[in-house]
């Protein structure tokens, strides 16, 4: 790390202009939150392993800032070459670097890694000591790491309908009406999901993301899609040209997007613009063209701008157009994204029956195991652990081998692709790390006296899943049995609200919280966040959380939202408890306002360990739901069981009272 740094620091000093500072972000050329191996330079040049950070490097320091799932994480993997910050406590990054670096300091980034909106708030920090940011023409990063994993190529599938729910002809025709409604003649692609989605295509670039490396960009004759052709095979060669989509290099984006920007993108879009134009047969150029697609807007407007979107797009490409001709707005792709067709819900809901199958076989095998091999009383008793635990190696169960087991429960079923994030498989104290990930090597042994979260979730081919649930195999304690039930009373408060259309995520966020205030108790992290149909795990634009940006965009009916509560205690135990909801209309008796009402649909199916509940803390109200939950659980799974597995899910779900 020593080494790293120092080459690092080298060429920066070497570097025209020499560089006060070098930032390096987590993200890659598409800000996506998972990238591949070969693009996890923050990991590289820190150690810190998480999905969400930024490290920045100067002359004589090293700093790494993350949010709250990850500052117990970060204080353990961080060298003491490093100083973490902490998102939310410490001063933020641009406001460091305005007020650390020196006047006129220039501070360089890899402008690929950084989106337009994150440029410029920089440069605005920057400005009141005339600082500069610095756009480095290579990764710095790149140069200094030896091993770093070579470009794989990997296939990419077309995305049948059967599971798509829309075509390619339907998505185009939508986003150009959008185009022609914000007066753009082009939009640039650049987030994974928004790509895959559009063409209905999918690949493995990205571990635990069924995604292609890829960019996009749309007018209102052509779409293109950049891609390293070796990727795609005749027949999804064949399905592009059929959707009417070119195909380029994944290099060749950027001189397509200075292209666009000058109007002279194509071919294709001479050809058609040539052909369009009636009566002329003396276009003698491209611009000529062109020009005659710019002027032919409805109402006597130019459609002149290109959409790109500031939270994602990257800046190198943005510096390519004329930024008096960009429309910077969220990309109309995100929503549509969101907004789920009856066949994705339909998908989803049916993966997400399998997959609880998978976590309840899980949850059978698991408890044998700790009541054979380590004296547990198990799922349903609260009795003392025996004294003598069988210690054959054989026998050890540690965080990676349960999670393996449970991976193959999963892969066992219908459509399954794979898993949909690094499963957080956490005993005692690790499961106080909210986005804790066992390593084989260091991974603790599971511990019948210790509460035990997994957090997983799986890409089947109609659809991605995500579960959480607590569980304890000895007897817990009153405090941890009163700290899972405030989050329970959370995760139902939550899940059963009604809300009138226009409702946000900011609002909704608090309902989930308030039982663990009444408590003096808190979670560092959001509490739901949209989840992709076989797509990312993760997915915008809407989410629930006490941050300021979950008011950018209201609930609607179709999407999908997590419900995640927690309590993590360090050093100790951690809880949360997550199913996937979707959105309905819901059916009110009165509609004030006639603004019209939404409602959540639970579509994970498993159950929550009564043991660890304090029942004398639930309301009649919260005791019913539970009774119903647990009720259409057994209901639901009963044909994804055997015999064995069915009698421990009726103990498991059998009604309980105060």
């Amino acid at each position: 790390m020593a080494d790293t740094l120092a080459a690092l620091r080298s060429l920066m000093s070497s570097h025209s202009p020499p560089l006060d500072a070098l930032v390096v972000p987590s993200e890659d050329y598409h800000q996506s939150e998972y990238v591949s191996s070969r693009d996890k330079r923050r990991e590289f040049v820190s150690g810190f392993t998480g999905s969400a950070g930024l490290a920045l490097i100067t002359i004589n320091k090293a700093l790494l800032w993350t949010d709250g799932r990850y500052f117990l994480q970060a204080a353990q993997q961080l060298s003491d070459q490093w100083k973490l910050m902490r998102i939310g406590e410490d001063p933020a990054v641009d406001v460091w670097m305005a007020d650390n670096l020196p006047n006129n300091a220039a501070i360089g980034t890899d402008p690929w890694c950084v989106s337009i909106d994150t440029a410029q708030r920089w440069e605005r920090a920057f400005a009141k000591k005339q600082q500069k940011l610095v756009q480095t023409s290579t990764n710095l990063i790149d140069e200094v790491w030896k091993n770093r994993p070579p470009l794989e190529i990997n296939p990419a599938n077309v995305h049948a309908l059967e599971f798509a729910g829309r075509s390619v002809t339907d998505k185009l025709n939508d986003l150009r009406e959008r185009l022609t409604q914000e007066k753009a003649r082009g939009i640039i692609i650049t987030t994974l999901d928004e790509v895959a989605w559009l063409y209905n295509i999918r690949g493995s670039d990205v571990s635990y993301c069924p995604v292609v490396h890829a960019f996009a960009i749309v007018t209102p004759t052509s779409a293109f899609f950049y891609v390293d052709q070796r990727k795609l095979s005749s027949e999804v060669s064949g399905y592009l040209k059929e959707n009417g989509i070119e195909v380029r290099e994944y290099s060749a984006v950027s001189a397509d997007v200075s292209s666009l920007a000058s109007n002279q993108l194509g071919p294709c879009a001479f050809k058609e613009a040539q052909s369009e134009v009636s009566g002329r047969t003396d276009i003698g150029s491209r611009e000529d063209a062109a020009e005659s697609i710019k002027t032919e807007a409805e109402d006597g407007d130019t459609i002149d701008l290109i959409w790109a979107d500031p939270g994602s797009c990257c800046y190198v490409l943005y510096s390519k157009l004329d930024s008096d001709r960009v429309l910077l707005k969220q990309s109309p792709l995100a929503l549509a994204k969101a907004l789920k067709n009856p066949i994705e819900l339909d998908g989803l809901r049916k993966a997400h029956i399998r997959d609880g199958a998978a976590v309840v076989q899980y949850l059978v095998w698991l408890d044998k195991q700790m009541q054979e091999n380590y004296g547990a009383s198990g799922f349903f008793v609260e009795g003392e652990t025996l004294a003598q635990k069988k210690q054959l190696e054989g026998n050890k169960l540690t965080e990676v081998t349960v999670s393996d087991k449970l991976e193959s429960f999963r892969a066992s079923k219908e459509h399954f692709k794979g898993l949909s994030f690094p499963t957080i498989s956490s005993v005692g104290p690790n499961a106080a790390i909210i986005h804790y990930s066992p390593q084989p090597d260091t991974c603790a042994e599971l511990d019948a006296d210790c509460i035990y979260l997994f957090d997983s979730g799986a890409q089947y081919l109609d659809g991605t899943t995500d579960i959480t649930r607590t569980v304890h195999f000895g007897r817990p304690s009153a405090h941890e049995k009163a700290c899972y039930t405030a989050v329970l009373k959370g995760h139902i408060a939550l899940g059963n609200a009604r809300f009138p259309n226009g409702t946000n995520g900011y609002a909704l966020d608090i309902l989930a919280r308030v039982p663990l205030w009444k408590d003096g108790l808190d979670y560092r992290h959001g509490t739901g966040h949209g989840i992709g149909s076989y797509l990312n795990v993760h997915e915008g634009p809407h989410l629930i959380s006490f941050r300021p940006h979950a008011r950018n965009v209201p609930m609607q009916a179709s999407m999908t939202v997590t419900d995640e509560p927690g309590y993590y205690e360090d050093g100790s135990f951690g809880i949360r408890l997550e199913n996937v909801l979707v959105v309905n209309e819901a059916d009110t008796k009165f509609n004030f306002g006639d603004k019209g009402y939404l409602s959540f649909e639970h579509i994970t199916w498993a159950p929550y360990q009564t043991k660890l509940i304090n029942l004398s803390l639930l309301t009649p109200e919260e005791i019913d739901w539970l009774n119903t939950y647990h009720s259409k659980c057994r209901d639901i799974l009963a044909p994804y069981l055997d015999d064995a597995e069915m009698a421990w899910l009726k103990k498991a779900t059998e009604p309980v009272c105060a």
